[in-house]
């Protein structure tokens, strides 16, 4: 395997990302649930095209800060760098900023996000369906 790539990925904030339709908060701004998720969709971007045949990643550990709000319309654009590697383990450094408005460049969240190479098809054997 060899190893990811950056990725970036651009969103625009919509009514179904603010922390009220997400249920982490009562504004209608960026919920950090939703930033999270998009964040985390930029490590999967950077590592999927290095992943053998059969394999995925699945995200075993978050550490982020969202340092400021985005409104609804928003365009946040997400990065994810590979910073650590070790056999199946991938750390990557991820950041958010917003992409146009008042403030284009504004940091939103930084942050790192740690994923695991497993085979999915044994992965998903290990899993009991609920009775």
């Amino acid at each position: 395997m060899t190893d990811p790539a950056p990725a970036t990925l651009t969103f625009t904030v919509g009514e179904a990302d603010t922390a009220i339709a997400v249920g982490s908060g009562a504004l209608p701004v960026l919920g950090t649930p939703r930033l999270l998720a998009w964040l985390e969709a930029a490590t999967c971007a950077a590592i999927e095209p290095a992943l053998p045949e059969g394999s995925t990643s699945v995200g075993t550990r978050m550490t982020i800060e969202h340092l400021v709000a985005s409104p609804v319309g928003q365009e946040v654009e997400v990065t994810a760098s590979s910073s650590y590697v070790d056999g199946r383990l991938h750390r990557f450094t991820v950041a958010a900023r917003h992409v146009s408005g008042g403030a284009p460049g504004k940091v939103v969240g930084t942050g790192e996000v740690t994923r695991v190479v497993v085979d999915a098809e044994k992965f998903l054997g290990r899993i009991s369906p609920p009775s």
